[in-house]
């Protein structure tokens, strides 16, 4: 059963929404959407846990998987506008020891833009350390660069997260996850975490592995890409995790990786929060704005694109300063001004400027190749916006 509602003229975007049910393995999930700070789609639906068959409601939080990169993006956006922050500075002007082994003459703008030359970690550490955080900060700080600083670039499918959240943290004097709730969540009335409460666990909706691949020449190209053994460590912190999810469990489940902070991945959300959260980067809501024009502008210029110094063939992916921008045909949002970040599960979360929109889709069951869950209910709202 589907729940929610669609102000008139977005009713396709419903159509979408079940179709999802109907057609693609779709589970449970949730989508919200806001135009110049008012929400007009707002949908929920299906099975939370299939453990217990607890049912997705209104405020179920999900893991949003990388969609969390473009979380950070904001809370890095909001310290520049503070004036605190300035991207084009070395990481070391906030980070001293950062500096150690070439890295130097690392901005923070690079990190955010996965050029840093920091994909994956040379060290292995164990699943405790990695949740510890200090102790990746420590390899971080041990580590040479890849390739010279701003000559390629790989994405830092996890590392993303230390290198940007350490700065956050230096710059702020609290944790990513405190910055997070204090500045972005809490004025906006947002569920939105990273690094669950314990009071919140039970909420959360479970994971589910992804879905058979149906393109098997899609999905081969990807699991080419993805045995390169940099690629190998860069997805799994050199083994501390399992990724993807194997004996039909992922790993991302578990209590203490959703309470720690893994700010490129382990990010809790509701969707309507996540749209919200969007929504304020492009227009006032609840009184409040996050982002200038000056940043949205900032954030949309291209950074890093094309094929990558580590990886399989090239797939279109486009990136700004923190965020994915529109990457047809891999994940084309709306059009030329929209800015956000897809999610390994087939999540989507975006702000598009053009026509003031926040958008947002969760699930909880991984899709498989190609994921088309995201990309139809775009279709429809883009279909709606030009109606």
């Amino acid at each position: 059963m589907i729940d929610g509602e669609v102000d008139s003229g977005f009713g396709p975007v419903f159509d979408a929404f079940a179709a999802n049910f109907d057609l693609r393995g779709e589970v449970g999930a949730a989508a919200a959407v806001y135009l110049r700070g008012r929400r007009v789609v707002h949908l929920w639906g299906g099975i939370a846990d299939t453990r217990t068959g607890r049912p997705w409601t209104e405020t179920t939080p999900a893991l949003v998987f990388s969609c969390t990169k473009g979380v950070l993006a904001v809370a890095a956006y909001v310290l520049v506008e503070d004036g605190r922050l300035e991207l084009d500075a070395p990481v070391a002007r906030y980070w001293p020891d950062f500096a150690r082994h070439g890295k130097e003459s690392i901005t923070v703008r690079s990190t955010l833009s996965h050029r840093a030359g920091l994909p994956a970690l040379d060290r292995s550490l164990t699943r405790d350390e990695v949740l510890a955080w200090t102790p990746v900060i420590a390899a971080i700080e041990a580590q040479a660069p890849s390739w010279q600083p701003e000559t390629a670039h790989t994405y830092h499918a996890l590392t993303y997260g230390w290198l940007v959240g350490e700065v956050i943290r230096r710059v702020s004097g609290g944790s990513v996850g405190e910055f997070v709730q204090q500045h972005l969540a809490q004025p906006l009335g947002s569920r939105l975490w990273i690094g669950l409460p314990p009071d919140e666990r039970e909420a959360v909706a479970w994971l589910l592995p992804p879905l058979p691949d149906t393109d098997p020449v899609a999905a081969r190209a990807i699991a080419d890409g993805m045995a390169d053994p940099v690629v190998r460590r860069s997805l799994t912190m050199g083994g501390a995790f399992v990724f993807p999810p194997e004996d039909n469990h992922v790993v991302f489940n578990d209590p203490d990786i959703q309470a720690a902070e893994i700010p490129a991945i382990n990010g809790i959300a509701d969707a309507d929060s996540l749209a919200r959260l969007y929504a304020a980067c492009v227009s006032s809501v609840r009184g409040h704005r996050l982002l200038s024009s000056a940043s949205v502008d900032d954030a949309l210029l291209e950074r890093s694109s094309g094929r990558q110094r580590y990886g399989g063939a090239d797939r279109g992916e486009r990136w700004g300063t923190g965020f994915f921008i529109s990457s047809p045909p891999h994940t084309p949002m709306l059009g030329p001004r929209s800015f956000g970040h897809p999610g390994a599960g087939g999540e989507l979360a975006f702000a598009d400027d053009d026509h003031g929109v926040g958008f947002a889709y969760l699930n909880n069951q991984m899709g498989g190749v190609p994921d088309d869950r995201a990309r139809l209910l775009v279709e429809a709202l883009k279909d709606c916006l030009r109606a």
